[in-house]
This record gives structure tokens, C-alpha cells and sequence, in this order.
């Protein structure tokens, strides 16, 4: 895929995330996460994790930025950035929040982060391939 984010813009998003992880509720796990979106318009909108002692409950960083952004009047994005700590490792979304990505970007782009500066970039097409999406359901025949 070729890139559609400058380097300036990456580097501004896992910052935004980076800044978000930090105010992560997570009494229970320890494990702090943060997201952000880079939007069409060039804004960047973060979201951390917040946990629930009814784990079910819990909000993934990812699904509160994307629930963020779209109260902002935000509908599509051009990538989101995630960043734990996971030493080595990157973090990739849950299955649930690729779901929800890719209802609002088919083709976005997903850079993982660590504390360290250390990232690397996806999509969620690779993440998520043969997606479920309103194009596959035929749900816009739905609403004509």
C-alpha cells in the first residue's frame, strides 16, 4: 500500500496516543493503552482504555477515540495509532475495535507503538481482511 501519512503526521499521532495512554483508567490490569485518530481534516482525536470491575464494561482505547471523534463530527480517517507496553512486543486492536474501525475507514492506515518511539505500520484491511462492512451486508439498499 503506498503511504498517504507524512512522517510529521505519524510522529504527532503516536504522540497523541502516547499522551493519551498516560491517563488510561486501569486499576485492575495495570495495562494502559492509548489510541489516536488521525482524521481527513488533519486533527487528531485520543482515547485511552477504561476499565470496568465488570470487565465486560470496559472501553478499549480505540473504541473511545473513534466514539470521540464521531461526537466531534468526525466520520472517516486516514489512521489511528496504538501504543502499550508490551516490552518488545506492539499491541494490536482487539477484534472488537477492528470491527469498529473499519466501519468508519475501510482503507485506514494502523501504526503500533511502544513507550520507546518504536512503531510500525498496517491497515486494517491486513487486520481485518474480508471485512464485514455495510458494503458486504448491502445495508445501503437498506436505507434508499
Amino acid at each position: 500500500m503506498e503511504t498517504r501519512t507524512k512522517d510529521k503526521e505519524v510522529e504527532d499521532l503516536l504522540l497523541c496516543a502516547q499522551e493519551a495512554r498516560v491517563r488510561a483508567y486501569t486499576p485492575y490490569s495495570k495495562f494502559r493503552v492509548g489510541a489516536a485518530l488521525l482524521t481527513e481534516d488533519g486533527s487528531l482525536v485520543p482515547g485511552c482504555n477504561v476499565e470496568n470491575i465488570s470487565f465486560g464494561l470496559t472501553i478499549c482505547a480505540e473504541r473511545n477515540a473513534i466514539a470521540r471523534a464521531v461526537g466531534e463530527g468526525h466520520r472517516t480517517f486516514k489512521a489511528i495509532g496504538v501504543v502499550a507496553d508490551m516490552k518488545d512486543k506492539f499491541v494490536t486492536p482487539c477484534g472488537a475495535c477492528r470491527q469498529v474501525i473499519v466501519e468508519f475507514s475501510v482503507d485506514c492506515e494502523v501504526y503500533l507503538g511502544r513507550p520507546d518511539g518504536a512503531y510500525v505500520k498496517t491497515t486494517i484491511d491486513k487486520l481485518l481482511p474480508d471485512a464485514f462492512t455495510p458494503h458486504v451486508a448491502n445495508l445501503e439498499s437498506l436505507t434508499k
